[in-house]
């Protein structure tokens, strides 16, 4: 085993922070390059192989970004607040502030001992009041701009636990704490407007440098669609109800309508001899999630409600039925069902022997085109579906039934949470001035440390009459806190603004710095927040914009997504099945840098993979050999030498090869091939090192060189190699090197001989003959030679630098 170990790691980690060479220059904003990490929450006690697959390969890219010249920003901090600390409270005792900064300390120790180019000095805690006080902050701007507000909605709640599930909480249908089924229950909650964006939203994702799968889900659970609204009135009654569709030609084809269980108008039409059926479906309903509910693989269940509406097209009656794939929250929590031309009515309709009337000539159930002819569809029989949505809408407007509509998928973000470990909503509640905000000058509204957070069916800050009991700030008169706490997301939705401003006292964020620092210029972190994180910073930075804050429109220009980490059993990593991986473990034993190269060499930065301990092994080997090569290259070294023999030729092209595809690959976030590009001028080193002779001055070039490139996937061992041959401290103030595309071009080519299509043989031949040339000693080989004697060569075909086919008869 080599030299390298922890002892260099930490050698060299004094030094760059004793020198503070990675100390971001506030003063150079012009060439700064913001790279940012999705920060870490610390929930567990140590760092594990997911977040350093995350950390050490975006450092080493921004190392890379350094050597190009770019003043790098890149800090980094917790996420502190939320449900993990709290249950783990709840289960071991421990306060979710103590046992959340005890993490936080060692995750910070592991994090440095990463060796990272972390600017520490930025470092931001969503649980410390300094921060939160400012996440109040933006919840009183939202509120001051409407984009804040307060209704009853359907909450997750476990009746053996008597308390609101967040739905991160809820597992198959059940609790995670108890797997108690859960059950809707409505709660009034705070909301943010992010609907007011949702154009924007959706437009501007086309700017993005963001991965295509990842755009592709925010569009869908913006979910835009273009169609018309109709209203359906219940026979025998007052009671109407507005349908959505984007097929209003094949309104002609309604056989029936469909309602949410949850939706207030079930309870309406249901009729006293179904009430106990469609009560008995609702109980059911509530049980699963919106997501289950919504499955296409799931088979549909409903009921009949007893009621009758009446199609707007026609006048004809249609049964109203309850069924659970229909949501109250999504468009007006009814659908009006065409089993002859959906997939989804057509099995329910089948299953419950409801009619299915043919609406579009040629299509006996499924799928038809908007161009298709209509019939049984009246007086608009022969039009096509185009046509005839324009007719039918026009129809339905004369009727007052009807109008043209742009639906979203996407709903307001609920905000409130029934949970202790979070920051307090500035809310106050006064009877005689109703709701209040609570004014900038009294923030933070502090989270107390004295709270009972057992859970009981109430928010754990209801309890603390401290808390609770307050002043009005507008009368003075006594008045009630807010008790919910704010979703985790929200802390997050806004950190990467206070990274460049966090010391700041009186602002959330200085406009001139962050205008000058933002965007975040590459953003990189698990797919898994698409269409919740990265959603929300969206929002927000709009919002913000919007209220006179920020010049940008968006929050991260480019996004890069890692894969995992799987376990060596191929599943992913838990306590429970045993296959975690503790980097502390490994890095105790092979080195930081090895850990490293280990992630960026045995897997593919988007895709991760199954852990191998016989990787890891054979990357401290390759390490080992470098450290070997480097030491005899400053043995047995000649004089300069004025020209470039073979060997060095040979040499030049892998040292230029390898700068050429580091630098590309590297930029690609590619860094499994980095890594064999740098294994492929390892192997030329120390051929070339071990010649007879060998070109000192070129030699050294060839080292520096290949130092350099290594560097940001290797600092530490790079560092001390770089010192060991002579260099000044330190590499990472070196330029990235430049490749001579000169000495990409080869002296000799090999090529391929063929006969009537087969190889033959293979041969060198110099770069620059011309074709006659080629054809002239392609013939004159000798094994070709004895292969076409006594034959009659028809052609000679040359393929510049690939090869010649003979062809013969």
């Amino acid at each position: 085993m080599g030299n390298y170990s922890t002892k260099i790691d930490e050698k060299w980690q004094k030094i760059w922070e004793d020198k503070k060479l990675y100390k971001f220059d506030e003063s150079n904003t012009k060439e700064k390059l913001y790279v940012l990490e999705m920060f870490s929450y610390p929930s567990g006690a140590k760092l594990h192989a997911g977040h350093w697959f995350n950390y050490g390969p975006v450092d080493s890219w921004a190392r890379f970004k350094k050597m190009q010249g770019y003043n790098i920003f890149q800090p980094m901090g917790f996420d502190a607040f939320g449900l993990p600390a709290e249950n783990y409270a709840i289960k071991t005792g421990v306060h979710p502030k103590d046992s959340t900064l005890k993490n936080i300390d060692t995750m910070e120790k592991q994090l440095r001992a990463m060796g990272a180019m972390f600017n520490w000095d930025h470092e931001v805690v969503t649980c410390f009041p300094d921060y939160y006080k400012w996440t109040q902050w933006l919840f009183l701007k939202l509120y001051e701009k409407g984009l804040a507000y307060r209704k009853k909605a359907p909450v997750n709640w476990c009746p053996s636990c008597n308390t609101v599930l967040a739905n991160e909480q809820v597992v198959d249908g059940g609790c995670e704490r108890c797997g108690t089924e859960v059950v809707k229950k409505d709660l009034t909650q705070w909301f943010l407007k992010i609907t007011d964006y949702s154009d924007e939203l959706l437009e501007k994702l086309d700017d993005l440098d963001w991965p295509e799968k990842t755009k592709a889900m925010q569009r869908h659970w913006i979910g835009k669609s273009k169609g018309a609204e109709a209203t359906f009135k219940v026979d025998n009654s007052d009671v109407t109800f507005d349908v959505f569709t984007t097929r209003v030609d094949t309104l002609f084809g309604v056989t029936y309508v469909v309602l949410a269980p949850e939706s207030p108008l079930t309870d309406k039409v249901t009729t006293a001899e179904y009430k106990e059926a469609v009560e008995e479906y609702k109980v059911q309903s509530a049980k699963q999630s919106d997501i289950e509910r919504q499955s296409l693989t799931r088979e549909k269940t409903g009921v009949f409600t007893g009621s009758y509406a009446i199609n707007p097209a026609n006048g004809k009656k249609v049964p109203i039925w309850v069924a659970d794939y229909v949501l109250a929250t999504y468009g007006t929590g009814a659908v009006m069902a065409v089993p002859s031309h959906d997939e989804r009515d057509f099995a329910f309709a089948t299953k419950y022997n409801l009619p299915i009337i043919r609406v579009v000539e040629g299509g006996h159930s499924l799928p038809y085109t908007e161009y298709g002819t209509l019939v049984n569809s009246g007086e608009f029989n022969g039009l096509s579906g185009k046509e005839a949505k324009e007719a039918i809408v026009n129809l339905l407007s004369s009727k007052k039934l009807g109008h043209w509509k742009v639906n979203y998928r996407l709903r307001d973000w609920l905000v409130s949470r029934q949970r202790y470990w979070g920051a307090p909503i500035p809310i106050v509640y006064c009877e005689k001035c109703g709701t209040v905000a609570v004014p900038e000058e009294q923030l933070p509204v502090e989270l107390p440390y004295d709270v009972e957070f057992a859970p009981d069916g109430k928010s754990p800050l209801a309890k603390s009459e401290k808390f609770v009991n307050t002043t009005c700030p507008h009368c003075g008169g006594p008045a009630k806190r807010e008790v919910d706490t704010l979703d985790t997301f929200v802390c997050s939705s806004w950190y990467y603004l206070r990274y460049a401003d966090n010391k700041n006292s009186d602002k959330a964020f200085d406009p001139e710095i962050i205008n000058k620092m933002l965007p975040v210029d590459k953003y990189v972190g698990g797919p898994e927040h698409a269409c919740m994180h990265l959603l929300y910073a969206r929002f927000v930075t709009k919002a913000l914009r919007d209220m006179g804050y920020l010049n940008f429109d968006e929050p991260f220009l480019s996004l890069r997504h890692q894969g995992l980490i799987l376990g060596p059993d191929g599943q992913k990593m838990s306590k429970s099945k045993g296959n975690t991986i503790s980097p502390d473990d490994y890095i105790k034993e092979y080195g930081a840098d090895v850990f490293r190269l280990y992630l960026m060499f045995g897997f593919d930065y988007t895709e991760g993979g199954a852990w191998s301990d016989d990787g890891i092994k054979a990357i401290s080997k390759f390490v080992d050999r470098i450290e070997r090569v480097l030491h005899q290259s400053t043995e047995n070294t000649s004089n300069t030498k004025t020209t470039m023999d073979k060997a060095e030729k040979e040499l030049n092209f892998i040292r230029n090869f390898s700068i050429k595809g580091v630098s590309e690959d590297a930029e690609k976030f590619q860094f499994n091939t980095c890594i064999a590009r740098i294994m492929e001028f390892t192997n030329a080193l120390s051929k070339y090192v071990n010649e007879d002779k060998k070109n000192a001055e070129f030699l050294k070039q060839c080292i520096n060189d290949f130092i350099r490139i290594l560097a940001p996937f290797a600092p530490h061992f790079s560092e001390e190699m770089w010192l060991n041959i002579g260099n000044d401290f330190s590499v990472f103030n070196e330029p990235w090197p430049k490749f001579d595309p000169k000495a990409l071009i080869k002296d000799e080519v090999e090529i391929a001989i063929q006969i009537n299509g087969k190889i033959k043989t293979r041969i060198n031949i110099s770069s620059d003959l011309k074709d006659a040339a080629i054809k002239e000693t392609a013939l004159d080989d000798d094994s070709v030679k004895n292969a076409i004697e006594g034959k009659n060569v028809v052609k000679v075909i040359v393929i510049k630098g690939r090869l010649v086919n003979i062809v013969v008869k």
